[in-house]
């Protein structure tokens, strides 16, 4: 039997994968643009890596990456155990009904 917080989808601000909003992302190319911040200094005002700020700075080599990632996916590589898998699911099943019982998210019809 399916799980109900399989049907509850994450909106982005509650995503703990996405270090970024769309906003912080127009900011960073803004300031980037007027060259007076380098990417280095970009990182450190927002916390994250250089190549998070080259990524959102350069959409063409991110979408390399990406094209990159899922060549090698192919092959077998980033793939984690079932246990591993299974642990991972756990947490953000817990993680997703979490936020339903405080509200924050509603369960999809």
């Amino acid at each position: 039997m399916p799980y109900k917080s399989e049907k509850i989808k994450l909106p982005p601000e509650y995503d703990r994968r996405r270090k970024l909003s769309d906003e912080q992302k127009e900011e960073i190319r803004h300031k980037y643009g007027t060259g007076l911040y380098s990417q280095r200094k970009l990182a450190r005002e927002y916390n994250v890596s250089r190549s998070l700020i080259v990524c959102v700075v350069d959409n063409e080599r991110y979408e390399r990456l990406k094209a990159q990632r899922r060549e090698r996916a192919k092959d077998g590589r980033y793939k984690c155990t079932k246990e591993q898998w299974a642990a991972i699911m756990r947490e953000r099943r817990a993680y997703k009904q979490k936020l339903y019982l405080e509200g924050k998210i509603k369960l999809e019809d």
